[in-house]
């Protein structure tokens, strides 16, 4: 009998691991205040990933928050657990247990992109909120700071922002999981519960009434 496996699994838990070494060096989405996205140019940098967060002033060190980098922790830790099982369901996905492995992993990915976007368009409405000025998702643009900053002063930024490619990468991998969710119902087919057929009474009892 021919072994079967689970490759769109194997694809999207070889890609959830390398997505977690990749994060720790390339993030996510880059945002500067007072240039371009020239690397190391800007006043105020910040390179954001579910998995790395790190902020960075002229001038200074890069430096991160302690809170958010115990949330990327608590994601890396998840997207390592998430990637390891969706290999080990991929390999044996007859196994009784298998689509319990498959159910816990496959959501990982996709609820990670799903959340760094919601959570970067909720970012951007607070600061518009609080302080008055949009900040732009991707792309450069000149903001008026508010006059209540600058006592009085008319002084506008660059502020630039993009989406690098691990993030691309990202919405790759969490697809390639909801596809091997969706290709193992053809490896494994759903089982119908078999109907209770009624008891026929045997021809002893039917003599007997």
């Amino acid at each position: 009998m021919q072994r079967k496996i689970n490759w769109f699994g194997i694809a999207g838990g070889s890609g959830t691991i390398a997505l977690i070494v990749i994060s720790l060096f390339v993030p996510w989405w880059i945002f500067k205040v007072g240039s371009g996205l020239t690397p190391g140019k800007g006043l105020i940098e910040a390179s954001v990933s579910p998995l790395n967060t790190n902020f960075a002033a002229a001038g200074s060190d890069s430096f991160t928050v302690p809170l958010i980098w115990a949330l990327n922790l608590s994601m890396m830790l998840t997207f390592a657990a998430g990637g390891i099982i969706m290999l080990i369901y991929s390999v044996l996905p007859m196994k009784p247990y298998s689509k319990k492995l498959l159910d816990f992993s496959y959501k990982k990915p996709l609820y990670a992109v799903a959340f760094f976007v919601a959570s970067l368009f909720a970012i951007t409405l607070l600061v518009q909120g609080l302080l008055g000025f949009s900040v732009p998702l991707a792309g450069s643009s000149n903001v008026q700071l508010p006059k209540a900053m600058t006592e009085g002063a008319s002084i506008s930024v660059l502020v630039s922002a993009d989406f690098l490619w691990p993030f691309w990468l990202g919405i790759i991998v969490a697809g390639l999981c909801i596809a091997a969710k969706l290709y193992h119902r053809k490896i494994v087919p759903i089982q119908k519960p078999v109907s209770a057929q009624p008891v026929q009474p045997s021809s002893s009892e039917s003599v007997a009434h």
